[in-house]
């Protein structure tokens, strides 16, 4: 297969109590495995079987809906992995909170803003903090659409981005996203994040 389900640094509890462990479960298993797995079946014999998620994802538009839907559901999982800890929480440091406080005022003032977009994505979609024409910028998308694709509103390298599809959440929280949204505050892992922003400005 041209993309693997990858390994968790952390084990299905280490989040609680913020992230229950059954939800952890079945997130990563059932619906991350089941986006690699349907990724790879929608690119088998293709030319596309080569190729890096990321580049895949920049021309989406002039590809099927299961690579644009999988594709987007199987690189918005292993960041939303990798941007997490059981260490996590409390308040970026260095250039990462320099530059927040730089394009949003302050770190409670993004922190405001983003939460914002999580809570209002109608229906299913993704809230994310992207690295954009030399800048930090939050938006949110549709359903596994990210700031890679063509397709997106604001286009951009994302660092930060929250689940808000109800399989994230729905089996703690229920209908209660804004709770769910609060919470990831404190499992935010900003170390990753700070060095997904260094590549990201890296590459611009």
């Amino acid at each position: 297969m041209a993309f693997q389900l990858p390994a968790l640094k952390y084990d299905y509890k280490a989040l609680e109590p913020y992230i229950d462990a059954m939800t952890m479960d079945i997130h990563y298993n059932k619906h991350h495995g089941g986006y690699t797995n349907n990724l790879n079946a929608a690119i088998e014999g293709t030319s596309l079987t080569a190729l890096p998620i990321e580049e895949i994802l920049k021309d989406v538009s002039k590809l099927s809906p299961a690579v644009r839907n999988n594709g987007g559901g199987y690189y918005n999982h292993n960041l939303f992995w990798e941007i997490m800890s059981p260490n996590g929480g409390g308040r970026p440091q260095g250039e990462l909170l320099n530059l927040i406080e730089k394009f949003f005022g302050s770190f409670n003032e993004f922190k405001e803003k983003f939460s914002n977009a999580a809570a209002t994505r109608f229906g299913s979609g993704w809230a994310w903090l992207v690295w954009s024409d030399g800048s930090l910028k939050v938006f949110s998308t549709p359903n596994q659409d990210n700031p890679l694709m063509d397709v997106a509103e604001i286009k951009g390298i994302p660092i930060l981005g929250l689940d808000v599809w109800e399989h994230a959440y729905y089996l703690k929280y229920q209908n209660r996203r804004p709770e769910y949204i609060q919470n990831f505050w404190n499992v935010i892992d900003w170390k990753a994040v700070e060095s997904k922003l260094q590549m990201a400005i890296s590459k611009l």
